[in-house]
């Protein structure tokens, strides 16, 4: 039995205690130390017979990216038969890219995790990012950038794709920790070749061997974050395909980072991009607001159009490609709203243009950028034949739980539904 007083077990027994009533987890295993002793921690306190309502499970995703990757995630599924759980395989087919390889693995790891709880019917994944990939994290983006949100470092929580919760209980524990426990049950764990490969960021970090790793500021961010969302309930409204900000809130961004902050995010929203602003666009219309000019700027594929009655956002109308749906199938269109095919035909989504309507102004321009369905024989698609929901860009694959607020803030300014909460809470 493992000492209860060993951080390890401490920090798992911690994440098991949180949930009040019965959950599914799924731990994302790869062999390695890390996520061998999540496994082995959890797995041994549920052994106890102290958390009744838990069910573990557990997956390995197999990257395919260098010879013996199956044959070591066979060995995880032996491992987890030891301990009586539940083990899944989900391999990454097909081509690999040539550049961004790491980020790329990162997205379809996800990806297939999610897929996989879904499946099992797990409510949350349980991944095993630990104290050093923290410092790891925070000093990599401290790299890019001196100042910023980034620099709050991972959440213990994650919404993943807007479905499935993935929860890090050891963000506080360091990998030595876990390596002591794991050698304390005579345990081991299999090394991965690329985490010595230079190529990668974060192994010429851990080469580097910085002294003094940036601390994460959670709280900060989760206090930004609830700002954030104060501001945008309080200012910003949608009308119709376009949005506004009131006169007010326009000197309030200005002065007021958290307010700032929600621009930004209703911008990326507005745009269909995953990602803000960058900072020569931030400036440049940081500039154009603060000489409270009548006249219209466009960065981020976002017109912001200042007017005596407020700031109007909509999607500018350049570089808006359509999307073919076939039957019953689903799809993401310019990145701002989520459309299913209802009938037995294929579907072309594209923006409206010239067919906008009797509108005029921001109202006019904007509905230019609104989805528009046909049949490929130009034929309308009645209402109801087809589901079209709005999608929140920023936060639609990847929400850290410390950005909760201003999450649920935009949906409703966009009049949609609300991103679901932590299982644990």
């Amino acid at each position: 039995m493992a000492r209860a007083d060993n951080p390890v077990v401490e920090a798992a027994g911690h994440l098991l205690a949180s949930f009040k009533r019965p959950a599914k987890l799924l731990i994302a295993i790869s062999g390695g130390s890390d996520s061998t002793g999540l496994l082995v921690a959890l797995a041994t306190l549920c052994a106890t017979g102290r958390y009744p309502h838990i069910t573990l499970s557990a997956c390995t995703v197999d990257h395919d990216l260098r010879a013996g990757s199956s044959e070591e995630a066979l060995a995880v599924g032996a491992l987890c038969d030891r301990y009586g759980i539940a083990h899944a395989i989900r391999r990454w087919e097909g081509a690999k890219p040539a550049t961004g390889l790491q980020a790329a693995a990162r997205a379809m790891r996800y990806d297939l995790l999610v897929d996989a709880a879904r499946e099992g019917g797990a409510d949350a994944i349980v991944a095993a990012h630990t104290l050093d990939d923290q410092h790891e994290t925070v000093a990599m983006r401290a790299a890019r950038a001196q100042q910023g949100v980034g620099l709050s470092g991972m959440a213990d929580g994650v919404l993943l794709n807007g479905a499935v919760w993935l929860l890090r209980p050891f963000l506080g524990v360091g990998r030595a920790a876990i390596r002591d426990f794991l050698a304390e049950r005579d345990e081991g764990w299999i090394d991965d070749p690329s985490n010595h490969n230079p190529r990668f960021e974060r192994v010429r970090l851990r080469a580097e061997g910085d002294a003094a790793p940036l601390l994460p500021a959670g709280e900060g961010r989760s206090l930004l974050a609830a700002r954030a969302a104060a501001f945008l309930a309080d200012n910003a409204r949608a009308e119709g395909a376009h949005f506004v900000l009131a006169v007010s809130a326009v000197e309030t961004v200005l002065s007021d980072s958290a307010a700032w902050r929600g621009l930004l995010l209703l911008a990326a929203t507005v745009g269909g991009r995953v990602h803000t602003l960058e900072a020569r666009s931030a400036g440049r219309l940081r500039s154009f607001l603060a000489s409270g000019t009548l006249s219209r700027l466009t960065a981020g594929r976002v017109v912001f159009d200042r007017r005596r009655d407020g700031l109007y956002l909509y999607r500018e109308e350049r570089g808006i490609a359509p999307l073919v749906l076939a039957a019953g199938e689903a799809g993401t269109w310019d990145g701002r709203y989520h459309v299913r095919n209802r009938t037995e035909r294929t579907v072309v989504v594209c923006a409206c243009g010239a067919a906008a309507g009797a509108l005029h102004g921001p109202a006019l321009r904007a509905a230019r950028t609104a989805p528009c369905l046909k049949f490929e024989d130009g034929g309308a698609v009645a209402a109801g034949h087809a589901a079209v929901t709005p999608v929140i860009a920023p936060y639609a694959h990847f929400l850290p739980r410390f950005d909760l607020p201003v999450a649920h803030a935009l949906a409703d300014v966009l009049g949609c539904a609300r991103f679901p909460p932590p299982p644990n809470e």
